[in-house]
């Protein structure tokens, strides 16, 4: 009985695991329980509709960013890469009686050859960053933070180009497959959501029941023994972030049709909004770690906490204040929890 008396845990190292294991939501719980105290009306169906709806695209997202995470690596070009695709499909899929048409000679283009279009531009920018980072060996923040520049000054020229300002007068068919929803008395359920049940349900597949996506967690989880144990990294490095940039494409796309136009400034910031919903949900800088379940619940709350505090007045500046803290919290809880088990 001494013996094991001895062999518990002091109660502070109890407490210092409670805090690295559960310290974030403690958070995030505190901050909601504030936004629900200010604002009762917070909890309604209605708003709990519009989160859904919000959340949806940020998942498509932040699973594209999420498997950079898992092998070590982020990608800083995300929202560049939405606003990109999101001013190329608004520009497509103008509505043919537009006056503003900025491609008036454009007839109507089927949705799908326009989805395949940007998702394959999307593709190409993320090879662009794979070989930089497979190939080149850069690191994949600066690899990134370069192709962030680059693409933001490709989709500038671009609007520029078309008219520089924001695209709008979608056609009906691409209203509707953004913003249509399926009534249940008080509660809308938006087709967004659907989507981003598929890209749930494709990813969790792909990270639990293939080679490929053993082959990402190996990578995340040790670079070196992953290429003695017959992983081709370099290859499996391209093939992730090129998904990666399908994800950006198709969420931007839905995120111009969701809002009802485009310009050249859609995307900004998203990448960390991403990001920040991975570490929160449990994916680990240090690689090797994280569930899609884990994204899709860092997006969820992300999202209520950005709506809440828009919903009771907060300012945009305060937002990002504790956005850029929570980040901070996360990001050094993770840490704490790697180091400890090494």
């Amino acid at each position: 009985m001494e013996i094991a008396k001895t062999l518990k845990p002091p109660k502070d190292i109890k407490f210092a695991n409670y805090i690295k294991e559960g310290g974030i939501y403690a958070v995030l719980l505190i901050l909601l329980a504030i936004i629900i105290i200010q604002e009762p009306s917070f909890l309604s169906l209605r708003n709990f509709s519009n989160i859904l709806t919000q959340s949806s695209v940020r998942i498509i997202i932040a699973l594209g960013v999420a498997g950079l995470i898992v092998t070590q690596g982020t990608d800083l070009s995300a929202g560049r890469q939405v606003g990109l695709a999101a001013v190329i499909s608004a520009t497509l899929l103008q509505s043919v009686d537009n006056v503003n048409k900025v491609f008036p000679g454009l007839g109507d283009i089927p949705l799908v050859a326009v989805i395949i279009t940007v998702c394959a531009i999307g593709a190409v920018i993320g090879l662009v960053n794979g070989i930089i980072v497979a190939y080149l060996k850069v690191t994949p923040f600066i690899a990134t933070l370069g192709s962030m520049i680059m693409v933001y000054g490709l989709n500038s020229l671009y609007f520029d180009s078309v008219g520089a300002s924001p695209v709008a007068g979608f056609d009906a068919r691409f209203s509707s497959f953004a913003q249509g929803f399926i009534q249940f008395g008080d509660f809308r359920l938006s087709y967004l959501t659907f989507y981003a049940v598929i890209a749930i349900i494709f990813v969790w597949v792909l990270w639990n029941k293939t080679v490929f996506g053993k082959n990402i967690f190996a990578i995340g989880g040790n670079h070196e023994a992953a290429k003695v144990s017959g992983v081709n990294v370099p290859i499996t490095l391209l093939k992730i972030y090129a998904l990666s940039g399908v994800f950006y494409a198709f969420g931007g796309m839905l995120e111009a049709g969701r809002i009802g136009s485009a310009t050249n400034n859609l995307g900004f910031m998203y990448e960390l909004d991403a990001i920040a919903a991975c570490v929160v949900g449990g994916v680990s800088f240090a690689g090797g770690v994280g569930s899609v379940k884990g994204v899709v619940t860092g997006v969820l709350i992300f999202t209520v906490i950005n709506y809440g505090m828009t919903y009771i007045g907060v300012s945009p500046y305060w937002q990002y204040i504790i956005k850029g803290g929570i980040i901070i919290f996360a990001v050094a809880l993770d840490s704490m929890k790697h180091a400890s088990k090494k």
